[in-house]
This record gives C-alpha cells, sequence and structure tokens, in this order.
C-alpha cells in the first residue's frame, strides 16, 4: 500500500503531462492556465510546510492551522484562476454566438 506522500508525489508526473496538453491547445484560456500553474506553487508551498510541520512542530501540517491555512491560500488562489479563466471564456463565446447569430439571422 502506498503512502499518502507517495502517492501525493507519484500525482505530480500526470499533472505535468495535464499542464503540457493545455499548453498546447490554443483554446485553453490564459487566466485557466495560470490557474492551473498555480497549482504548481501550492505543491510548492505545501511540501515544505508539511516538513515544517513535522520536523520543527511535531504535528501533521493539517494540526497547525496558521500554516495549513497559509498552504491553503495558494490552492484557492489557483482555483479562483480557473473559475474565473473559463466564466470569461463562456462569456466571450457566447457574446460571439449572439452577434454571430444576430448578423446571420438579418442577412
Amino acid at each position: 500500500m502506498l503512502d499518502k506522500n507517495t502517492l501525493f508525489a507519484m500525482s505530480l508526473f500526470p499533472y505535468l503531462g495535464f499542464l503540457w496538453f493545455m499548453t498546447r491547445t490554443k483554446e485553453t484560456p490564459r487566466l485557466a492556465l495560470t490557474g492551473f500553474y498555480a497549482l504548481l506553487v501550492f505543491v510548492a508551498v505545501t511540501i515544505p510546510a508539511g516538513i515544517y510541520a513535522k520536523v520543527g512542530l511535531g504535528e501533521e501540517l493539517a494540526n497547525v492551522d496558521w500554516l495549513h491555512g497559509s498552504a491553503e491560500a495558494f490552492l484557492t488562489l489557483s482555483n479562483i484562476f480557473v473559475v474565473l479563466g473559463f466564466r470569461q471564456a463562456v462569456v466571450q463565446h457566447r457574446a460571439g454566438v449572439q452577434v454571430e447569430g444576430e448578423v446571420g439571422g438579418k442577412g
């Protein structure tokens, strides 16, 4: 059975593949792509925070509220970017469809 730290580390490889494909796809909204990359910041912050919690404080990261909350702030920020990026794409798409529909209907 894999422990949670090994599973966490192994999950990085498929995610990097996902980022590679999303970056190559030109339809991916820029702000959403920024959010997906910002998730790597969350990972980069969470690992040392977890080590500090364990070694320096003798606790699991989840039990040190100020440290856990600080790391989770990066996750929240990346999620906001992803949502706003896709929202912007949907709004732009709907505006384009309405404009095309109006032009086509009048002609």
